[in-house]
Protein backbone atom coordinates (compact mmCIF):
# COMPACT_ATOMS: atom_id res chain seq x y z
CA UNK A 1 0.00 0.00 0.00
CA UNK A 2 1.15 3.58 -0.39
CA UNK A 3 2.79 5.36 2.03
CA UNK A 4 0.43 7.86 3.67
CA UNK A 5 -3.11 5.51 2.26
CA UNK A 6 -5.32 4.01 4.82
CA UNK A 7 -3.24 5.38 7.87
CA UNK A 8 0.38 4.28 6.68
CA UNK A 9 1.11 7.57 8.29
CA UNK A 10 0.39 6.16 11.72
CA UNK A 11 4.12 4.49 12.53
CA UNK A 12 6.49 3.23 15.21
CA UNK A 13 8.37 5.52 16.89
CA UNK A 14 10.40 2.49 18.33
CA UNK A 15 13.94 1.32 16.88
CA UNK A 16 14.77 -2.06 16.51
CA UNK A 17 16.98 -3.87 18.52
CA UNK A 18 20.55 -5.09 17.00
CA UNK A 19 20.70 -8.96 17.64
CA UNK A 20 23.39 -11.86 16.33
CA UNK A 21 22.05 -15.29 15.12
CA UNK A 22 23.85 -18.33 15.46
CA UNK A 23 23.66 -21.19 12.80
CA UNK A 24 23.37 -23.85 15.55
CA UNK A 25 20.10 -22.52 16.72
CA UNK A 26 16.79 -23.22 14.90
CA UNK A 27 18.66 -23.03 11.71
CA UNK A 28 18.17 -25.94 8.87
CA UNK A 29 20.44 -24.49 6.09
CA UNK A 30 20.20 -27.88 3.92
CA UNK A 31 16.54 -27.29 3.71
CA UNK A 32 15.40 -26.35 -0.43
CA UNK A 33 14.29 -23.18 -0.17
CA UNK A 34 11.80 -23.02 -3.22
CA UNK A 35 10.09 -25.71 -5.32
CA UNK A 36 8.15 -25.64 -8.78
CA UNK A 37 4.42 -25.09 -8.70
CA UNK A 38 2.72 -28.25 -8.14
CA UNK A 39 0.26 -27.80 -10.84
CA UNK A 40 0.89 -28.44 -14.19
CA UNK A 41 0.80 -24.86 -16.35
CA UNK A 42 1.42 -22.59 -13.62
CA UNK A 43 4.37 -21.07 -13.60
CA UNK A 44 4.49 -18.10 -10.42
CA UNK A 45 1.14 -18.90 -8.60
CA UNK A 46 1.14 -16.49 -5.94
CA UNK A 47 2.73 -13.47 -4.50
CA UNK A 48 6.40 -14.83 -3.61
CA UNK A 49 5.90 -17.19 -5.81
CA UNK A 50 5.44 -20.02 -3.27
CA UNK A 51 3.64 -20.55 0.02
CA UNK A 52 6.38 -19.95 1.88
CA UNK A 53 6.90 -16.61 0.42
CA UNK A 54 10.59 -16.50 -0.61
CA UNK A 55 10.46 -14.92 -4.18
CA UNK A 56 13.54 -17.12 -5.71
CA UNK A 57 12.20 -19.58 -7.75
CA UNK A 58 14.78 -22.41 -9.57
CA UNK A 59 14.97 -23.45 -13.29
CA UNK A 60 14.44 -19.97 -14.71
CA UNK A 61 17.41 -18.98 -17.25
CA UNK A 62 16.12 -15.44 -17.82
CA UNK A 63 18.88 -12.88 -17.58
CA UNK A 64 19.83 -9.13 -19.48
CA UNK A 65 20.17 -7.59 -21.74
CA UNK A 66 16.52 -8.47 -22.77
CA UNK A 67 14.07 -7.33 -25.51
CA UNK A 68 10.93 -6.22 -24.99
CA UNK A 69 7.98 -8.33 -26.85
CA UNK A 70 5.19 -6.55 -25.09
CA UNK A 71 3.61 -3.69 -22.88
CA UNK A 72 0.55 -3.52 -21.19
CA UNK A 73 -0.60 -0.58 -19.79
CA UNK A 74 -2.90 -0.74 -16.65
CA UNK A 75 -4.75 2.62 -16.94
CA UNK A 76 -3.46 3.04 -13.27
CA UNK A 77 -0.59 2.29 -10.71
CA UNK A 78 0.00 -1.08 -10.81
CA UNK A 79 1.66 -1.50 -7.24
CA UNK A 80 1.87 -5.15 -6.66
CA UNK A 81 3.50 -7.59 -9.17
CA UNK A 82 1.38 -10.24 -11.18
CA UNK A 83 0.69 -14.03 -11.11
CA UNK A 84 1.55 -16.35 -14.40
CA UNK A 85 0.23 -19.60 -15.69
CA UNK A 86 -2.46 -20.88 -18.00
CA UNK A 87 -0.15 -19.44 -20.83
CA UNK A 88 -2.02 -16.01 -19.33
CA UNK A 89 -0.47 -13.32 -16.83
CA UNK A 90 -3.24 -11.95 -14.34
CA UNK A 91 -2.45 -8.39 -12.59
CA UNK A 92 -4.64 -6.00 -10.75
CA UNK A 93 -4.29 -2.41 -10.98
CA UNK A 94 -4.45 0.44 -8.14
CA UNK A 95 -7.96 0.95 -9.13
CA UNK A 96 -9.44 -1.97 -8.43
CA UNK A 97 -9.78 -3.71 -11.98
CA UNK A 98 -8.36 -7.08 -12.45
CA UNK A 99 -6.83 -8.08 -15.91
CA UNK A 100 -5.95 -11.57 -17.87
CA UNK A 101 -3.96 -11.18 -20.10
CA UNK A 102 -2.30 -13.55 -23.24
CA UNK A 103 1.44 -14.09 -22.04
CA UNK A 104 2.47 -14.04 -25.62
CA UNK A 105 0.93 -11.14 -26.76
CA UNK A 106 0.10 -8.96 -24.01
CA UNK A 107 -3.63 -8.61 -25.12
CA UNK A 108 -6.51 -8.49 -22.46
CA UNK A 109 -8.68 -11.63 -22.21
CA UNK A 110 -10.79 -10.23 -19.60
CA UNK A 111 -11.35 -8.15 -17.38
CA UNK A 112 -13.48 -7.44 -13.89
CA UNK A 113 -14.19 -4.16 -12.46
CA UNK A 114 -14.42 -5.02 -8.18
CA UNK A 115 -15.21 -1.04 -7.51
CA UNK A 116 -12.62 -0.95 -4.76
CA UNK A 117 -9.12 -0.56 -5.11
CA UNK A 118 -6.63 -3.68 -5.90
CA UNK A 119 -3.74 -3.78 -3.51
CA UNK A 120 -2.98 -7.39 -3.34
CA UNK A 121 -1.83 -9.86 -6.36
CA UNK A 122 -3.97 -12.37 -7.43
CA UNK A 123 -3.17 -16.45 -6.93
CA UNK A 124 -3.36 -18.89 -9.68
CA UNK A 125 -4.98 -22.62 -8.18
CA UNK A 126 -7.01 -25.50 -9.90
CA UNK A 127 -7.63 -23.29 -12.83
CA UNK A 128 -9.24 -20.15 -10.47
CA UNK A 129 -8.11 -17.08 -9.75
CA UNK A 130 -8.25 -15.38 -6.39
CA UNK A 131 -8.01 -11.71 -5.53
CA UNK A 132 -8.29 -9.46 -2.80
CA UNK A 133 -10.24 -5.96 -3.06
CA UNK A 134 -9.88 -2.86 -0.09
CA UNK A 135 -12.52 -0.27 0.02
CA UNK A 136 -10.49 2.90 0.08
CA UNK A 137 -10.97 6.93 -0.50
CA UNK A 138 -7.96 6.40 -2.29
CA UNK A 139 -9.05 4.80 -5.49
CA UNK A 140 -12.35 6.40 -5.25
CA UNK A 141 -14.27 3.99 -4.17
CA UNK A 142 -17.29 4.18 -2.04
CA UNK A 143 -16.99 1.45 0.47
CA UNK A 144 -14.69 0.67 3.16
CA UNK A 145 -14.92 -2.47 3.39
CA UNK A 146 -12.86 -5.44 1.88
CA UNK A 147 -13.87 -8.50 -0.53
CA UNK A 148 -12.28 -11.55 -1.81
CA UNK A 149 -13.28 -12.83 -4.86
CA UNK A 150 -12.69 -16.52 -7.64
CA UNK A 151 -12.82 -16.35 -10.92
CA UNK A 152 -12.90 -19.18 -13.78
CA UNK A 153 -9.28 -18.60 -14.75
CA UNK A 154 -10.06 -18.89 -19.01
CA UNK A 155 -13.64 -16.76 -18.89
CA UNK A 156 -13.35 -14.68 -15.90
CA UNK A 157 -16.62 -16.01 -14.49
CA UNK A 158 -16.99 -14.41 -11.10
CA UNK A 159 -17.02 -17.89 -9.16
CA UNK A 160 -17.85 -16.90 -5.71
CA UNK A 161 -17.41 -13.44 -3.54
CA UNK A 162 -16.68 -12.93 0.43
CA UNK A 163 -16.78 -9.55 2.06
CA UNK A 164 -14.03 -8.92 4.77
CA UNK A 165 -12.68 -6.33 6.41
CA UNK A 166 -10.73 -3.76 4.20
CA UNK A 167 -8.11 -6.10 2.90
CA UNK A 168 -4.52 -5.75 1.03
CA UNK A 169 -3.57 -9.49 2.03
CA UNK A 170 -2.37 -11.57 -1.12
CA UNK A 171 -4.53 -14.50 -1.11
CA UNK A 172 -2.73 -17.72 0.20
CA UNK A 173 -4.04 -21.15 -1.47
CA UNK A 174 -2.84 -24.46 -0.44
CA UNK A 175 -5.20 -27.69 0.28
CA UNK A 176 -8.45 -25.93 -0.81
CA UNK A 177 -8.73 -23.60 1.41
CA UNK A 178 -7.45 -19.50 0.63
CA UNK A 179 -5.88 -17.56 3.75
CA UNK A 180 -6.44 -13.98 4.32
CA UNK A 181 -6.22 -11.04 6.70
CA UNK A 182 -7.42 -7.86 6.82
CA UNK A 183 -7.45 -4.55 8.99
CA UNK A 184 -9.69 -5.72 11.29
CA UNK A 185 -7.57 -8.19 12.94
CA UNK A 186 -9.23 -10.78 11.61
CA UNK A 187 -7.54 -13.78 9.56
CA UNK A 188 -9.87 -15.45 7.34
CA UNK A 189 -9.37 -19.53 5.85
CA UNK A 190 -12.21 -19.81 3.07
CA UNK A 191 -13.05 -22.66 0.77
CA UNK A 192 -11.39 -22.49 -2.24
CA UNK A 193 -14.59 -24.22 -3.98
CA UNK A 194 -17.64 -22.58 -2.30
CA UNK A 195 -15.90 -19.15 -0.09
CA UNK A 196 -17.95 -21.14 2.77
CA UNK A 197 -16.13 -19.57 5.97
CA UNK A 198 -13.87 -22.79 7.51
CA UNK A 199 -12.47 -20.34 10.33
CA UNK A 200 -11.63 -16.96 11.48
CA UNK A 201 -8.85 -15.94 14.17
CA UNK A 202 -8.69 -12.91 15.73
CA UNK A 203 -5.56 -11.62 16.24
CA UNK A 204 -4.40 -8.03 17.89
CA UNK A 205 -3.51 -5.04 15.62
CA UNK A 206 -4.67 -4.84 11.40
CA UNK A 207 -3.32 -7.59 9.15
CA UNK A 208 -2.06 -6.01 5.88
CA UNK A 209 0.91 -8.30 4.64
CA UNK A 210 0.16 -12.02 3.20
CA UNK A 211 0.07 -15.17 5.04
CA UNK A 212 2.79 -17.90 4.69
CA UNK A 213 3.04 -21.20 4.98
CA UNK A 214 5.00 -24.04 5.72
CA UNK A 215 3.89 -27.88 7.39
CA UNK A 216 0.98 -26.43 8.75
CA UNK A 217 1.94 -23.18 10.41
CA UNK A 218 0.66 -20.39 9.16
CA UNK A 219 2.91 -16.84 9.65
CA UNK A 220 1.62 -13.42 9.39
CA UNK A 221 2.84 -10.09 11.31
CA UNK A 222 0.67 -6.90 12.45
CA UNK A 223 0.50 -3.61 12.86
CA UNK A 224 0.45 -4.30 16.88
CA UNK A 225 4.25 -4.86 16.35
CA UNK A 226 2.90 -8.95 16.51
CA UNK A 227 4.57 -11.58 14.54
CA UNK A 228 2.01 -14.90 14.86
CA UNK A 229 2.51 -18.43 14.20
CA UNK A 230 -1.88 -19.93 13.50
CA UNK A 231 -2.44 -23.54 12.89
CA UNK A 232 -3.51 -23.83 9.20
CA UNK A 233 -6.31 -26.56 9.64
CA UNK A 234 -8.04 -24.48 13.04
CA UNK A 235 -6.84 -21.18 13.27
CA UNK A 236 -5.38 -21.74 16.87
CA UNK A 237 -2.50 -19.19 17.70
CA UNK A 238 0.68 -21.48 18.07
CA UNK A 239 2.62 -18.60 19.45
CA UNK A 240 3.05 -14.91 19.21
CA UNK A 241 6.47 -12.73 19.67
CA UNK A 242 5.24 -9.32 20.39
CA UNK A 243 6.94 -5.39 20.67
CA UNK A 244 8.54 -5.21 17.04
CA UNK A 245 7.06 -2.29 15.56
CA UNK A 246 4.42 -1.64 12.97
CA UNK A 247 4.69 -4.85 10.41
CA UNK A 248 3.61 -4.00 6.73
CA UNK A 249 5.88 -6.95 5.07
CA UNK A 250 4.70 -10.55 4.44
CA UNK A 251 6.90 -13.00 6.01
CA UNK A 252 9.39 -15.09 3.96
CA UNK A 253 9.81 -18.96 5.70
CA UNK A 254 13.24 -20.71 4.88
CA UNK A 255 15.46 -22.77 6.88
CA UNK A 256 12.96 -23.58 9.92
CA UNK A 257 12.80 -19.54 10.27
CA UNK A 258 10.33 -16.75 9.59
CA UNK A 259 12.41 -13.74 8.24
CA UNK A 260 9.96 -10.28 8.17
CA UNK A 261 10.66 -6.40 8.27
CA UNK A 262 9.50 -3.80 10.55
CA UNK A 263 8.49 0.03 10.14
CA UNK A 264 10.71 0.21 13.31
CA UNK A 265 13.46 -0.39 10.80
CA UNK A 266 14.33 -4.05 11.81
CA UNK A 267 14.84 -6.92 10.01
CA UNK A 268 13.99 -10.20 12.12
CA UNK A 269 14.57 -13.77 11.97
CA UNK A 270 11.91 -16.06 14.35
CA UNK A 271 12.06 -19.90 14.98
CA UNK A 272 9.46 -21.07 12.91
CA UNK A 273 8.39 -23.93 15.94
CA UNK A 274 9.02 -21.67 18.83
CA UNK A 275 8.62 -17.93 17.95
CA UNK A 276 12.20 -17.17 19.43
CA UNK A 277 14.14 -13.86 18.57
CA UNK A 278 17.10 -15.75 16.26
CA UNK A 279 18.16 -12.41 15.15
CA UNK A 280 17.32 -8.35 14.45
CA UNK A 281 19.05 -6.51 12.36
CA UNK A 282 18.69 -2.31 12.48
CA UNK A 283 18.60 -0.15 8.91
CA UNK A 284 18.37 3.21 9.22
CA UNK A 285 14.62 3.63 8.02
CA UNK A 286 11.07 1.87 7.36
CA UNK A 287 11.35 -1.94 6.46
CA UNK A 288 7.64 -1.71 3.94
CA UNK A 289 9.31 -4.71 1.97
CA UNK A 290 8.50 -8.59 2.08
CA UNK A 291 12.26 -10.09 2.30
CA UNK A 292 13.45 -12.87 0.02
CA UNK A 293 15.24 -15.50 0.52
CA UNK A 294 18.56 -16.95 -1.47
CA UNK A 295 21.43 -18.78 -1.29
CA UNK A 296 21.52 -18.48 2.39
CA UNK A 297 20.91 -14.71 1.94
CA UNK A 298 18.31 -12.56 3.55
CA UNK A 299 17.22 -9.99 0.98
CA UNK A 300 15.50 -6.63 1.24
CA UNK A 301 15.30 -3.06 0.61
CA UNK A 302 14.82 -0.20 3.24
CA UNK A 303 13.38 3.59 2.81
CA UNK A 304 17.37 4.25 4.28
CA UNK A 305 18.02 3.64 0.62
CA UNK A 306 19.69 0.87 0.94
CA UNK A 307 18.80 -2.67 -0.30
CA UNK A 308 20.72 -5.18 2.15
CA UNK A 309 22.02 -9.27 2.11
CA UNK A 310 21.67 -10.49 5.52
CA UNK A 311 23.44 -13.84 6.32
CA UNK A 312 20.11 -15.88 6.51
CA UNK A 313 21.68 -18.05 10.14
CA UNK A 314 23.46 -15.17 11.95
CA UNK A 315 21.66 -11.67 10.41
CA UNK A 316 25.62 -10.28 9.63
CA UNK A 317 25.26 -8.15 6.44
CA UNK A 318 26.74 -9.63 3.41
CA UNK A 319 26.38 -6.60 1.18
CA UNK A 320 24.45 -3.75 0.88
CA UNK A 321 24.11 -1.73 -2.32
CA UNK A 322 23.27 2.06 -2.15
CA UNK A 323 20.01 2.89 -4.26
CA UNK A 324 20.18 6.85 -4.47
CA UNK A 325 16.03 6.72 -2.86
CA UNK A 326 13.79 4.70 -0.71
CA UNK A 327 12.58 1.26 -1.19
CA UNK A 328 9.35 -0.03 -0.70
CA UNK A 329 8.57 -3.25 -2.61
CA UNK A 330 9.53 -6.45 -2.36
CA UNK A 331 12.37 -8.18 -4.29
CA UNK A 332 12.72 -11.18 -6.78
CA UNK A 333 15.86 -13.49 -7.15
CA UNK A 334 15.88 -14.90 -11.11
CA UNK A 335 18.64 -16.52 -12.38
CA UNK A 336 20.67 -15.76 -9.58
CA UNK A 337 19.70 -12.07 -9.98
CA UNK A 338 17.50 -9.97 -7.32
CA UNK A 339 15.16 -7.52 -8.76
CA UNK A 340 14.09 -4.31 -6.97
CA UNK A 341 12.56 -0.52 -7.38
CA UNK A 342 13.31 2.30 -6.10
CA UNK A 343 10.80 5.68 -5.23
CA UNK A 344 13.13 7.48 -7.96
CA UNK A 345 11.46 4.81 -10.24
CA UNK A 346 14.25 2.97 -11.00
CA UNK A 347 14.37 -0.66 -11.42
CA UNK A 348 17.75 -2.76 -10.24
CA UNK A 349 19.11 -6.10 -11.20
CA UNK A 350 22.04 -7.21 -8.85
CA UNK A 351 23.95 -10.25 -8.55
CA UNK A 352 22.69 -11.46 -5.63
CA UNK A 353 25.92 -13.17 -4.16
CA UNK A 354 27.75 -9.85 -4.28
CA UNK A 355 25.49 -6.92 -4.87
CA UNK A 356 27.12 -5.96 -8.47
CA UNK A 357 25.04 -3.99 -10.79
CA UNK A 358 23.94 -6.04 -13.73
CA UNK A 359 20.76 -3.87 -15.17
CA UNK A 360 18.45 -0.96 -14.46
CA UNK A 361 15.22 0.13 -16.15
CA UNK A 362 13.58 4.15 -16.05
CA UNK A 363 10.82 2.37 -14.94
CA UNK A 364 8.96 1.27 -11.36
CA UNK A 365 8.42 1.86 -8.34
CA UNK A 366 7.20 -0.93 -5.99
CA UNK A 367 7.72 -4.85 -6.44
CA UNK A 368 8.98 -5.38 -10.04
CA UNK A 369 9.44 -8.52 -11.73
CA UNK A 370 8.29 -12.21 -12.18
CA UNK A 371 8.93 -14.85 -14.54
CA UNK A 372 7.39 -17.84 -16.77
CA UNK A 373 9.77 -20.44 -18.85
CA UNK A 374 9.72 -17.86 -21.55
CA UNK A 375 9.58 -14.24 -20.38
CA UNK A 376 10.32 -12.14 -17.63
CA UNK A 377 7.72 -9.73 -16.62
CA UNK A 378 8.98 -5.88 -14.90
CA UNK A 379 6.44 -3.77 -13.53
CA UNK A 380 6.63 -0.36 -13.91
CA UNK A 381 4.45 2.67 -12.48
CA UNK A 382 1.30 1.81 -14.59
CA UNK A 383 2.88 -0.47 -17.04
CA UNK A 384 4.22 -4.68 -17.86
CA UNK A 385 6.57 -5.21 -19.63
CA UNK A 386 7.25 -8.99 -21.03
CA UNK A 387 11.02 -9.44 -22.29
CA UNK A 388 12.80 -12.09 -23.12
CA UNK A 389 16.77 -12.66 -23.48
CA UNK A 390 18.39 -11.37 -26.48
Amino acid sequence: MLLGAGGCVHLSHRHAPTVTGSTTTEYRPARPVARPPAEPGIAWPTFGFDRERVRAPAGFRLRPPFRRVWTFHGRALLEFPPVAGYGRVYIANFAGRLFSLDAATGRTLWSYASGRCGWASPALADHAVYETFIGNAECGSATRDGEVASFDADTGRLRWRRRTGPCESSPLVAGGTVYVGDWNGLVWALDARTGRTRWTARLDGAVKGSLALTGDRLSIGTYAGDVVSLDRRTGRVLWVSGGHGSIYSSPALAYGRVYVGSLDGGVYAFGSATGRLLWAHPTGGYVYASPAVWGREVLVGSYDHRFYAFDAGTGEVRWSFDAGAPISGAASVIDGLVYFSTFAERTFALDAGTGRVVATWPDGKYSPAIADGAHLYLVGLGRLYALVTR
